[in-house]
């Protein structure tokens, strides 16, 4: 008989699985969903930089802690399944994957009972391709860490060591335990600090009482929790019954997401609290995934057809998809539980609840963005002083002007007593009383005639053009730090305007209007794909666009 085993190169297969696609954030995230699984209500992290060089974590935690058999057992490479499914932990490979993503020796001590003695087992990757095998080590355990135990543990717990860290940092520095390595050191901690605070928000909310509360200390700090759907400002716009998401299970069964989607406040309408708060990113759009109440997923929009640009007017909006442990098969989730996968069955229904939501953050959003980028101001003085200095261009001449009404008598081609319908204002600012760019055309066009006077009477042929039109927000803006070019467009909007005047009567309104109305849907069109402009392409300091 052949023996059909065949067990796997231990050096090559325990080096290989450095390679799963941790890094230095999600694996110490892997290390606090053991210990949450462990009842644990302290989790304390502790990056350390020795003035040689060695770079050291701990992870303690004050859990249910474990015997030898337990620790054995727990350290092997696909552990048994945990007695509950819906523990954090899945796969049986997190604590060893994570651990050695990292470093090249890692050790577990741990203590279900005050009264007995610490167990430990150490894994170290370059002992294992020196024998040649899958050979723990069983080692005595030294003052310090039993002195470890006691500070991030207390009488019962695990504490994982993680040392030989090779890749804690992205590369070596020539002056190891130097001043540089050390601002690295602490720029890891505290981006570290930052992702478990948003991936285990939930955990350390003391107001959640879904879920276990526990406190995370990251070099001593406590933890805030971080809610990315800002749910005290925020508004939840699909309705309960939109919320489930059934999923049908290969055994019949059926099993429910839940899916909420937030549009967050505008920047521009927070307080620096707010922002704080909230942290307006394009990046940050799209879905957070969460499996057990754990972040495994954040950001960007799962892959579905058509969604897969982070597009700046859907900054706004945050999906919230959750789901339990009895979906795991169906989302397709990874060994590092940090993406899952949709059917097309239910992208389909994720993409039909998930689009109309879209449409509206995005009104929303463009709405808020335009009125903020009205607010800018571009300067029209020359241009005005250039049609005043012209006094020979041909135009109508005004007869007379009703403001009330809003309706003037003007000599034109066609006559000398010609009524129109046209904007009649009074009291204008003199040196804007040719051309103006305003915020209250209500048309949607780009620009309308006007007849405008600096006092109640000698009306003169303006031009009006709308603050709020995607021309003047993203052509007129980006040129408003050249001169020739607002005034080359504003002369040409001025001469239309002029035109129209001296060429209609009020059987051709409606055909003026309609030439408007088609040129600015045009511009509208084409100008569709340009972005607003970024702070960078204006010069100035202003960042509430920018959302």
């Amino acid at each position: 008989m052949i023996d059909l085993t065949n067990p796997p190169d231990a050096p090559r297969l325990i080096h290989g699985l450095r390679d799963t696609g941790y890094d230095f954030n999600t694996a110490a995230a892997d290390i606090v969903d053991n210990s949450i699984a462990a009842h644990a209500s302290n989790i304390n992290i502790e990056v350390v930089l020795t003035p040689e060089g060695r770079k050291f974590v701990y992870f303690g935690d004050d859990g249910d802690g474990m015997n030898f058999e337990e620790l054995y057992d727990a350290m092997r490479y696909g552990a048994k399944a945990r007695p509950n499914l819906a523990s954090l932990g899945k796969f049986g490979l997190g604590l060893k994957t994570a651990s050695s993503s990292v470093c090249l020796r890692f050790t577990v001590i741990s203590r279900r009972d005050p009264a007995d003695e610490l167990a430990k087992l150490t894994w170290d990757l370059l002992h294992v391709s020196e024998v040649n095998s899958w050979d723990m080590l069983k080692e005595d355990i030294t003052a310090d860490e039993h002195e470890a135990f006691e500070e991030y543990c207390g009488d019962t717990g695990t504490l994982v060591i993680w040392s030989n860290c090779d890749r804690l940092l992205q590369r070596n520095y020539e002056e190891p335990g130097g001043a540089k390595e050390k601002a690295a050191v602490k720029r890891v901690t505290e981006n570290l600090a930052s992702h478990l605070s948003l991936v285990h928000h939930r955990f350390l909310d003391p107001d959640d009482a879904t879920v276990p509360n526990v406190s995370i200390f990251v070099n001593g700090d406590n933890l805030e929790g971080w809610n990315p759907f800002y749910p005290e400002g925020s508004e939840q716009v699909l309705g309960p019954k939109q919320q489930k998401l059934e999923c049908i299970l290969e055994d019949g069964s059926v099993e429910t997401a839940i899916l909420k989607a937030w549009i967050l406040p505008h920047s521009s309408d927070c307080t620096d609290e707010q922002k704080r708060k909230i942290r307006h990113s394009n990046k940050g759009q799209g879905f957070y995934v969460f499996r057990e109440n754990r972040l495994i997923q954040t950001g960007g929009w799962l892959g579905i057809h058509g969604w897969g640009a982070m597009e700046p007017h859907m900054s706004l909006l945050r999906v919230e998809l959750d789901f339990s442990h009895e979906l795991d098969e169906a989302f397709r989730v990874d060994v590092k539980k940090s993406r899952i996968l949709l059917d097309p069955a239910l992208e389909t229904r994720v993409k039909s609840l998930i689009t109309p939501v879209r449409r509206e953050a995005d009104a929303r959003n463009r709405r808020i963005s335009k009125a903020a980028t009205a607010k800018r101001g571009i300067d029209h003085s020359s241009s005005n002083k250039s049609v005043q200095k012209t006094p020979n261009v041909k135009k109508p001449s005004v007869v007379s002007a009703n403001v009330e009404g809003g309706t003037a008598v003007v000599s034109n081609t066609f006559g000398p007593t010609i009524k129109l319908k046209a904007p009649v204002q009074n009291d204008v600012n003199a040196e804007s009383v040719y051309i103006e760019a305003v915020e209250d055309m209500h048309s949607g066009g780009l620009w309308e005639p006007a007849l405008r006077s600096s006092t109640d009477k000698d009306h003169v042929v303006s031009v009006r053009i709308n603050k709020f039109h995607d021309f003047y927000q993203k052509i007129y803006l980006r040129a408003k730090d050249s001169g020739y070019s607002v005034e080359g467009m504003d002369l040409l909007l001025w001469a239309l305007a002029t035109a129209e005047l001296d060429h209609k009567n009020p059987e051709l309104e409606a055909v003026f209007e309609d030439f408007r109305e088609e040129v600015a849907l045009n511009l509208k069109r084409l100008l569709r794909e340009v972005s607003l402009p970024a702070d960078h392409e204006l010069g100035d300091a202003q960042s509430e666009l920018d959302v």
